[in-house]
């Protein structure tokens, strides 16, 4: 597939067929997402990987309200088919660590010295490569986020290092085509190309 159809392609799926995924196309995603970009090398990320219908089914439980697990809503029917769910982790301590460092020039691991989290800012992006690499294999995949009162039971249920925190979560999979939850592109339109560029200076008055 051509590097713009995969972008053009990709969207959030949330309805999957219940068939496994090739174990080599699972490695091939997160073989790539190890190739994104990280601030001085800092690689301060970490991949949590469920894959058998048994961690799938700990996932869900660990992450929701027992009644919507007995009554699940069409979002989370759907959702729960996805025979692989891979948890996304950032390490802040590396990035703090990495740039003390003597080839950084920092002394201390001074937190303020950073603008912005980049340890979220790289592992959302090798986010983002484990879901072009699934629709460049024909498959679907969906990044949402974990309720902030259910992290520390993933933390619990799957052993997290304490030194990494979740930043989110990727279900993937075989995809439903014709699905009855398409998700806000459904309804939402794309905002006009020149409404999120600005070239020179962000406004013109």
């Amino acid at each position: 597939m051509e590097f713009q159809d995969v972008v053009d392609r990709r969207k959030m799926i949330r309805d999957y067929a219940e068939r496994p995924v090739e174990p080599a196309l699972v490695e091939r995603a997160l073989r790539n997402a190890t190739h994104a970009p990280s601030a001085g090398f800092s690689q301060g990320w970490g991949f949590l990987v469920l894959d058998s219908p048994t961690d799938v089914r700990r996932w869900w439980a660990a992450t929701t309200e027992p009644e919507s697990l007995a009554d699940p809503d069409d979002w989370l029917t759907g959702m729960m088919r996805a025979p692989v769910v891979i948890v996304p982790c950032s390490s802040k301590a590396a990035y703090l660590a990495r740039y003390a460092e003597k080839d950084k020039g920092w002394e201390d691991q001074d937190e303020a010295r950073w603008p912005v989290p980049f340890w979220h800012m790289d592992a959302a992006m090798a986010s983002l490569l484990i879901l072009q690499t699934a629709v460049d294999d024909g498959l679907g995949a969906c990044f949402f986020g974990i309720p902030p009162e259910r992290v520390p039971a993933v933390r619990e249920e799957f052993a997290i290092a304490p030194e990494f925190d979740p930043v989110g979560v990727i279900t993937l999979g075989h995809r439903v085509e014709h699905t009855g939850n398409a998700g806000s592109p459904a309804r939402r339109t794309r905002k006009p190309y020149d409404d999120v560029v600005h070239r020179g200076r962000w406004t013109t008055s």
